[in-house]
This record gives C-alpha cells, sequence and structure tokens, in this order.
C-alpha cells in the first residue's frame, strides 16, 4: 500500500523506560499501576513495536532502603512477634509487588531490587563509582548540619521520625518530615516547624552531624539552561514549572508587622532586595546566596521572628547514618555512612540496566550507548510528587557526573537529559489516598476481583493524569454511588468487551458462512485506507507526546467508525444479497481490524496474541514496518490461510464473571 503523506513523529534508535521504584514495605496500590506502571508499560510495548524489541530496555524495581521501611519492619516485628531479617521482610514485598505487575501484564525487562540478588550487587558497585566520579569531580563537600536526636530515647532520628510543619512557603503537605514534606519540598532539619519525634512525642533537640552532599546549588544556571532545552523537546509543562520554582534565588518570608518591628529597631538582615506589593501579608527577603539566607535566619531566630523560606537549591544531601542502606565509600574521615534512600534510588535504574545487560551477556559500561548516547533517549514514568529529585538532583548530578562544573558553560548540549512523564495525581474517589481515611483505597491486587486487566489499563491511560490529577472512583469500592449508577470504570473497557468484539466476531462469523473462513482477496477501498492512515497517524503521534488518554480517544474513534462502516455496507450487501460487496466489506474489515490490534498490543497485550492466533497471523503484525501493509504480509502461507472456527456469542475481549 502507498506509505502516507503525513510527517510522522521521530523516536529514538534505541530507549530506556523506567518505572518509579515502589518502597519495599509494601503490595502495590492502586496509584503505583494506574499512576505510573500501565503507562510506563504502554510505552515500552509500544516502543517495542516501533523501534524493535531489543532497542528497548524497560527497568524498574523494589526501593529497599529509605527510613520508612526500617520502620515499618520494626513495627511488623513488636506487633507480629515474627523472627524474620530485615532482608527477607523486604524481599516478601518483593514477591508480591513482581506478581501484581504480572497479573496486570506489566512486563520489564528487569523488575530488580536494590538490596539483594544479582541487581543488589550491581547497585552497590555503581553507588560507589558513581560516589567516586562526583568526588573526583570535586562536587561533593562534607557539610556539618543538625540532625535531630530524641532525648529520651537517646536515639538520633531517621527523616520519618519525625514530624512536623512544612517551612517552605505556600506549602499545602499534610506531612512533613526531618528534611523533606509529603509534597517533596526539601529544606534543612533546622527549619522544620514543630518538630515532633514519633518515638516519644517529645520535642527532639539538634545535634550536628557531618555527611555528604553534593553541591547542586552551584548548578543553578546550568538547570535553567536545562529547562530551555525540555521546552524546545515539547517537555509536559508540569516537569519544567516544578523544575523552575527551585531555580529561584533564595529568599525568606516575613510578616509585614515583623518587618516594621526590625525596621523600627534598624535590624539589618543583609537582603539584597525587599519585596513588597502591598497586598500580601508577608514580605519576600531575597539573599545572594544560601550562606547569606541562613545569616540571615540566625539574626531572625535570635530576635524570635517567626518566618518562612522560598523553594531554592540547596545542597542536596547524599549520605546518612541508617545501618539499612547500601555502604559509602570512607573518604576523609568519614566512615560508617549508608547513602541516603532518594539519592541512590535516583541511579537505581541504571544498576538495574547493567543487570539486565550482563544477563544478555554485554559488558556493563554499555550503559552509557542506552543512556548518554545522542541516538537513545530515557523515559523515567514518575508522579509529579517526585518532579525534584528526577528533574533537579539527578539531572545535577547527571551533569557532574558528565565533567561538566559549575563554572562550564558550553558543554550543556552535549548532554542527553532523560525525558520526564509526570502524571498528576490519581486520586480515590477525589482525594488523595491515605490508609488512614475512612474509606480505605484498594491495593493493586483488589480490583482484579472486580475488573479484567484490559478494562482496568483502558480506564488508567483515558484519564489524562498528563494534565490534571483525576478522582479514580470504582464502584465497588464506592459506598456513596448508587446501586443503579454506571460504573465509570467499565466505559473505555466496554469499547472492547462490547464494540471490538462485535466487530470481530462479524467478521469471523460472515468469513465462515460464505467464505470457507478464508480472507477475501479483494482490494481494500479507498475508504477504508483513509479512515485507518489518520487512526495510525493520530495514535503514533499521541503516544510520541504520551499522551495516552488521546491514543485510548482515537481508537474509541476508529472502532466505532470502523463499525459503522460494516454495518452500513454491510446492510447493503445483505438487502442486494451481494456477494462481491459482502467479499469487500469482509477485506476492508479484517483489515482494519487487524490494525487495530497492533494499535491495542501495547494496552492489551495478552488479549490481543489471543486474537491474533484465532487471526492465524504470524508475529510481523506486531511490527510498524508493516503498519499500513495487507492482511496478507503477516499470514505464514496465504493461499491456504484460514481464520481459526469460532462458536456462536465467542467473545475475544471478556468481562469478569461478576459483571454478567
Amino acid at each position: 500500500m502507498n506509505a502516507p503523506k503525513r510527517p510522522r513523529p521521530e523516536f529514538p534508535k534505541r530507549a530506556v523506560i523506567t518505572a518509579g521504584m515502589p518502597y519495599g514495605n509494601k503490595s502495590l496500590h492502586f496509584g503505583h499501576i494506574g499512576g505510573v506502571f500501565i503507562h510506563a508499560d504502554t510505552y515500552a510495548r509500544f516502543l517495542r513495536d516501533r523501534i524493535g524489541t531489543d532497542n528497548v530496555i524497560f527497568v524498574s524495581g523494589t526501593d529497599c532502603y529509605g527510613s520508612p521501611i526500617l520502620a515499618s519492619y520494626k513495627k511488623h516485628i513488636e506487633e507480629t512477634g515474627e523472627q524474620i531479617s530485615m532482608e527477607d521482610y523486604v524481599f516478601r514485598f518483593y514477591k508480591l509487588q513482581t506478581q501484581v505487575l504480572a497479573d496486570y501484564d506489566v512486563a520489564p525487562n528487569l523488575y530488580g531490587a536494590s538490596a539483594f540478588g544479582e541487581s543488589g550487587a550491581v547497585h552497590n558497585k555503581v553507588s560507589e563509582e558513581l560516589f567516586k566520579a562526583l568526588y573526583d569531580q570535586g562536587t561533593l563537600k562534607i557539610m556539618s548540619s543538625p540532625q535531630f536526636f530524641d532525648p529520651v530515647e537517646n536515639v538520633f532520628l531517621n527523616g520519618r521520625q519525625v514530624v512536623g510543619k512544612c517551612p517552605v512557603d505556600g506549602c499545602t503537605s499534610d506531612k512533613a518530615y526531618a528534611d523533606e514534606c509529603a509534597l517533596g519540598h526539601q529544606y534543612m532539619q533546622n527549619e522544620l516547624i514543630d518538630p515532633v519525634s514519633t518515638l516519644s512525642g517529645v520535642k527532639p533537640i539538634l545535634k550536628d552531624v557531618n555527611n555528604w552532599y553534593f553541591i547542586l546549588d552551584d548548578y543553578m544556571d546550568h538547570l535553567k539552561d536545562m529547562v530551555g532545552k525540555m521546552r524546545k523537546e515539547k517537555v509536559r509543562a508540569n516537569v519544567t514549572n516544578t523544575i523552575e520554582e527551585f531555580l529561584k534565588p533564595p529568599v525568606i518570608y516575613i510578616k509585614r508587622k515583623d518587618h516594621e518591628m526590625l525596621v523600627e529597631k534598624g535590624v539589618k538582615v543583609g537582603a539584597n532586595d525587599i519585596a513588597d506589593d502591598g497586598k500580601k501579608p508577608s514580605l519576600t527577603y531575597e539573599f545572594s546566596s544560601l550562606d547569606a539566607r541562613d545569616a540571615a535566619r540566625e539574626i531572625l531566630d535570635a530576635e524570635g521572628i517567626r518566618y518562612r523560606t522560598g523553594k531554592t537549591l540547596v545542597p542536596f544531601r547524599l549520605s546518612g547514618n541508617i545501618n539499612w542502606g547500601v555502604p559509602v565509600p570512607s573518604k576523609d574521615g568519614l566512615e560508617d555512612l549508608t547513602f541516603w534512600v532518594w539519592p541512590e534510588s535516583l541511579w537505581a535504574p541504571i544498576s538495574f540496566c547493567i543487570t539486565h545487560l550482563k544477563r544478555q551477556n554485554k559488558p556493563s559500561s554499555d550503559w552509557t550507548k542506552w543512556w548518554l548516547d545522542p541516538e537513545a533517549k530515557v523515559f523515567q514514568f514518575i508522579g509529579e510528587d517526585n518532579i525534584y529529585f528526577y528533574g533537579v538532583a539527578e539531572m545535577g548530578m547527571l551533569m557532574a557526573y558528565l565533567g561538566i562544573h559549575p563554572e562550564d558553560k558550553d558543554n550543556l548540549e552535549k548532554v542527553n537529559f532523560p525525558q520526564l512523564v509526570a502524571n498528576c495525581h490519581l486520586l480515590f474517589l477525589d482525594s488523595k489516598a491515605s490508609s488512614s481515611s475512612d474509606i480505605k483505597p484498594p491495593m493493586a491486587h483488589e480490583l482484579l476481583d472486580h475488573y479484567s486487566k484490559d478494562q482496568l489499563r483502558m480506564h488508567f491511560l483515558s484519564l489524562g493524569l498528563s494534565k490534571k490529577s483525576v478522582s479514580f472512583s470504582p464502584k465497588p469500592f464506592d459506598p456513596s454511588c448508587p446501586e443503579d449508577a454506571p460504573d465509570v470504570v467499565l466505559k473505555d473497557g466496554n469499547l472492547l468487551t462490547n464494540v471490538y468484539n462485535r466487530l470481530l466476531r462479524s467478521c469471523f462469523y460472515t468469513s465462515q458462512k460464505y467464505f470457507d473462513s478464508m480472507v477475501p482477496r479483494v482490494a481494500i477501498k479507498d475508504e477504508m485506507k483513509a479512515l485507518i492512515e489518520k487512526a495510525v497517524l493520530d495514535y503514533e503521534h499521541n503516544m510520541a507526546r504520551h499522551e495516552f488518554h488521546l491514543v485510548i480517544y482515537t481508537l474509541d474513534d476508529v472502532i466505532r467508525n470502523v463499525s459503522k462502516y460494516w454495518s452500513k455496507y454491510m446492510k447493503m450487501a445483505d438487502d442486494q444479497d451481494d456477494n462481491e460487496l459482502r467479499a469487500s466489506v469482509v477485506a476492508d474489515c479484517l483489515y482494519a481490524s487487524k490494525v487495530i490490534l497492533t494499535l491495542l498490543h501495547p494496552i492489551t497485550p495478552s488479549t490481543s496474541e489471543f486474537v491474533r492466533e484465532y487471526l492465524d497471523l504470524n508475529e510481523s503484525l506486531w511490527s510498524w514496518e508493516y503498519i499500513f501493509e495487507d492482511i496478507t504480509a503477516h499470514m505464514s502461507s496465504p493461499d491456504t490461510h484460514r481464520l481459526k472456527f469460532i462458536e456462536s456469542k465467542f467473545d475475544f475481549y471478556k468481562k469478569p464473571e461478576n459483571q454478567f
């Protein structure tokens, strides 16, 4: 067939897809699956079909370390008395996570673990090598920073053992921990407002502790240039806008009455500029550096003035003193430290890629061909709360690893920055999911008791999380939903279980009845070719932009249009008993159905394979090299080819029993 005239998007020759790593203290909840993994898996499967299976690596894994896991492990031991090691405790959830992913047809090339097995060993080595590279580049420094200490329990507290209020102005987070809040804002521990130890319930004290920090704030200008590059590449606006929020000078917000008191007393805090729009209750004090801002904070503390800080770049802490973690190499007198979970989880996908390559008998150094080569691209699927870590901290460390120093302004173009695909919040019944709420949000495996994996994959992709936060409202889990109300989760799945099913059945039954189950050898009409060409190119452009809701919209449009085509022309054929027209309609709609099946393959992979087997087509069907080819291009023996026989009321896309 003639190639389409419409320009088609370009894709990299090689691609890495990563999905945010779930913590190793629980199975997967609906947000992991519906907010990240299904989107990442769909894109990975699309690229495998589009650029070749061997040119795509999809990795993720269990985030085994971090204070939340340590705290939940200790709580588990206290509540159950079970004698289980930390490693076995995390491994238990790793196995649960891998099973849930398989149940949803999410198929990474490697689902690793940062603490054990081959991927854990590789991760330790990668962590050591990256630390050495950053150290040798002179981008690390030792900082003495205050850490919370519980005077009752006589222990240093990890990040999640301290709760308070976020010091960042305007923050709406419901939880703030030692040095980060639930919305990802970063601050120094001595900035947390009203801290309380979760161990004793008392206010902890601060003691100075030495740790390794990456001088992220020195990369302010580079990160601004990176954002400009991202905008040219049409990276999602929520990514670039969020990154830019941190690329501002250090500021302090002081209430108007406190500002007036400072002026009256003649107290100077060293601000470069003081902004007052006359409307807000606070004034903005802007400083030339973090050191100048922190000197001002000491003055304000001495004056007893409460204040809020603004988002800006601060040194990114690499290490901590939690025993359960990846060891930090001993350097400059600092020993027995472990990596803070966030930085090591940022390079864990590299570790997982190396592990996968080793299993393919390829050298570890090949990871650079996938992550750094200009012909390759990394797509990182994350939740928008994590943009700071992936879009600011990770990018800064990547530039440092590549030898780009803060004063080096000329080499930024050579950096092949990963592309962040950040989804907005997937809410539950119109509010942010929380295990402490009255109505418990479902775990991912619980949804499969009510819906098929195809129905859920279609629904989650349709929600438009690239644009805004969206409520997930499954009827079986919503006590306020009327019994006679439709289940919104089924809407997009019904496109397959109803409309596409009918189209496929009609093609099969008519072929069985009139053409001995053979595909009529009739030229495809221009009307059908034009309809399919438009759908394919719309789909491809939407997939290239990661606009998955528009992908589902495109599928809805083409499936319904082909179904209408069948109804219109088959009625004419039956009314006139015109077997020639009947053959043409079957040929047209089987051609359309096979193209639609290729488009569905990344979204409903298992059922697509099931349909392919009944069509008796070979696996070239999935290759976009043949996307516009006639159906005979995928027949192993065109002269003797027949569709597999189906009984009456046969369903290709099946509904669960409970939906009947």
